[in-house]
């Protein structure tokens, strides 16, 4: 099951396994999904379309930190 956070207006998803971002993320929201390399912070633009870093984070708590300082920044 995902987990929702808001920070500074910017929602954060954090998804359960086999959880896809298009099913739980608009416009706008970051989605972190563990994958088996890692943590990944994606950004979610118009029709779902999806930007992210070019690699993966090695724990939760970094891709947490990434996806608020991310959110901080958009909100300015």
């Amino acid at each position: 099951m995902s987990t929702v956070i808001h920070h500074r207006g910017i929602k954060i998803v954090t998804l359960a396994n086999e959880e896809r971002i298009v099913d739980h993320c608009r416009k706008g929201d970051i989605a972190i999904v563990r994958e088996a390399a890692g943590w990944w912070t994606y950004f979610v633009g118009a029709d779902g379309k999806t930007d992210g870093y070019d690699a993966p984070f090695d724990s939760y708590d970094k891709a947490l930190w990434t996806a608020k300082a991310a959110a901080e920044f958009s909100a300015e």
